[in-house]
């Protein structure tokens, strides 16, 4: 039995592992998309480590991007085996792929129009034009192929395979995926945490550990750090807005993901509106991907903690409030971003790779008044990266510009548990596991968890690199 780290090896993005069975039965973890840096992303994105056709199921742990952005293109270079998900992944996949095909076909109309730009400036200039990573067709092919399951159920997906769903508390439906194996009288399980989620938040139910297994493939992003407690979370939010938006009469632009990030952030404004604690500005969600999220969100109830359930006794809406407009129109988004009235802009994408928050980020990063409020995991080379790790001027659009607007982080909110929250979620795992594969985290922060993981008891630590190929 082999592992092929195919994405999200020493780095976070890109989540893909192929598992080839003994009999040659092939299960592939994750397809994600590779985000950071366009330049080396597009090859990356267009180059699979394995031939699709030979794939025979692909199982997804959570609806983000990078765990599930490059399905589309799997199934449009041959592959046609079942994708296995929870319920609510079926759900956001839907709508995330979708969007995420229209980014495709935009980027791929904005660079060939600047290469015809260039070729008209040199004359024997020969043009690199490019098609895109896939289409919405694409995405209409793939939703066929899904089959959902519910949490906490063995399902058998092959004679020889089964696979148990648990609940992660990272977004809505997320999972960690284990696998029961059972080839020439022999039972072997393997582990993938997907993205782990953080205890005690709101909305979903908090993370659960897996069953005891023999392999486990753990994510590591937050593997160096332990995050800000949640008592505080709030106070400083409260500070940031009324700093911002009432003393120096600016915005504060939240670049949130769409989906966990952005729904977190409006119900606890929701019950900061409830409670009269919330300053009359007014407050808008600007992503049409996340106005469908919110809606699907709505839809999954059995996803919701008890918190929740009970908030919904006193408010039937947990995810609006008077002062809160969600926007899908184009003109509206331009509309804010050339006000000068205060307010709170909450924007996806989180890392500013794409959607309208470039825009925000273009026409407010020079405005002393104004706030970017970094609320999640950026890759360094990511705009939202680069603004977290204190840069002075940031390129948009082909203009240099000055960071002249306040930036504040706030890692409390982030969908990832920390390293003792994600030792906690896999404590259960030192006697069982044979090997732990350590993903989806940057080297030096892989290095520094591997450590603290071996402080704790486990044993056999492994870093895979990108494309390498490992014996069970």
């Amino acid at each position: 039995m082999h592992i092929k780290f195919c994405g999200a090896a020493r780095n976070v993005t890109g989540s893909s592992h192929l598992i080839t069975l003994d009999s040659g039965y092939r299960i592939l973890l994750d397809c994600g998309l590779f985000q950071g840096n366009r330049k080396t992303d597009e090859a990356s994105n267009r180059r699979f480590y394995f031939d699709p056709t030979t794939v025979d199921c692909l199982i997804l742990s959570h609806a983000h991007i990078d765990h599930t952005g490059r399905v589309p293109a799997l199934v449009r270079d041959g592959f046609s085996g079942c994708i296995h998900a929870t319920h609510a992944t079926r759900s956001l996949c839907s709508i995330m792929l979708l969007d995420s095909a229209k980014i495709q076909v935009r980027d791929a109309e904005w660079h060939n129009k600047k290469e015809r730009q260039r070729k008209k400036k040199k004359k024997s200039y020969r043009p690199e034009y490019e098609e895109p990573l896939y289409e919405e067709k694409d995405v209409a092919a793939t939703m066929k192929l899904f089959t959902s399951y519910s949490y906490d159920r063995w399902h058998k997906i092959h004679e020889n395979v089964e696979v148990l769903f648990r609940d992660q508390g990272h977004i809505l439906g997320s999972s960690s995926v284990t696998l029961r194996i059972t080839e020439g009288g022999k039972t072997t399980s393997i582990g993938f945490t997907g993205d782990i989620g953080r205890p005690d938040r709101p909305i979903l139910r908090d993370p659960r550990q897996m069953p005891e297994v023999d392999y486990l493939i753990m994510e590591s992003t937050y593997g160096d750090k332990e995050h800000e407690s949640k008592p505080d979370q709030k106070a400083k939010f409260l500070r940031v807005l009324k700093e911002t938006c009432i003393d120096n009469k600016g915005k504060l632009i939240i670049p949130a993901f769409s989906i966990g990030r952005t729904q977190e952030i409006v119900y606890m404004m929701d019950q900061m509106a409830t409670a009269g604690e919330l300053p009359k500005i007014p407050v808008y969600v600007d992503s049409p991907l996340a106005v469908n999220a919110t809606e699907i969100y709505g839809s999954h109830p059995e996803c919701f903690d008890n918190d929740l359930n009970e908030y919904l006794l006193i408010d039937e809406d947990p995810f609006g409030f008077r002062s809160l407009e969600y926007v899908r129109s184009v003109e509206k988004s331009k509309e804010l971003n050339v006000s000068s009235d205060p307010m709170v802009i909450i924007s996806a994408s989180g890392m500013m790779t794409a959607g309208r928050v470039r825009h925000h980020l273009y026409h407010n990063i020079e405005d002393y008044k104004s706030t970017f409020l970094m609320v999640g995991y950026a890759a360094p080379s990511t705009p939202a990266g680069m603004l977290k790790n204190g840069i002075e001027q940031i390129k948009m659009h082909g203009d240099m510009m000055d960071v002249n607007a306040r930036v504040e982080t706030m890692d409390s909110f982030s969908a990832h548990g920390d390293r003792r929250e994600m030792l906690d979620n896999v404590r259960n795992q030192v006697d069982s596991a044979k090997k732990v594969f350590l993903v989806h985290g940057e080297i030096d922060v892989q290095e520094e968890f591997a450590e603290f993981l071996g402080e704790a008891g486990f044993s056999k630590i492994y870093i895979p690199a990108e494309g390498e190929e490992v014996v069970l």
